[in-house]
């Protein structure tokens, strides 16, 4: 479809708005509104336009994440992806928050770097710095 012109949000389901608004801050994100909604939903928004909205009807029963911890593999969204200027800046902040670098970093054929992290709920986010 030639009519889309970009990504609006990424939905991320969550246990916490408090936990999780407090490691998106730590990223950069601001609290816009919320929870609103029948979801509900609460949104933070970085100041580079990446729009998330945290869906807060997560069970808080649950350890693994379905997509990523278990050994079947279904089927779903697995991971955020961030596009970073500056990796090496971006790895010194996450270690420097006390937050594990779960894989990474990875150096691309073509040059790109990248490492991943897990939030407070075990989704996993990587940071991106093109080749």
């Amino acid at each position: 479809m030639k009519e889309i012109i970009g990504i609006n949000h990424i939905g991320i389901r969550v246990k916490n708005l408090e936990s999780a608004r407090a490691f998106y801050e730590q990223l950069g994100f601001i609290f816009i509104v919320g929870p609103i909604g029948p979801e509900p939903v609460a949104i933070m928004e970085h100041p580079s336009g990446v729009n998330i909205n945290f869906i807060l009807n997560a069970d808080t029963n649950t350890g693994d994440n379905i997509l990523m911890d278990v050994t079947e593999k279904y089927p779903g969204y697995t991971h955020l992806a961030l596009d970073v200027n500056n990796i090496k800046s971006v790895q010194n902040l996450i270690e420097e928050l006390g937050i594990h670098i779960t894989e990474g970093p990875i150096t691309l054929p073509d040059g790109g770097i990248m490492f991943f992290i897990r939030d407070q709920d075990s989704n996993v986010i990587e940071f991106h710095q093109n080749g």
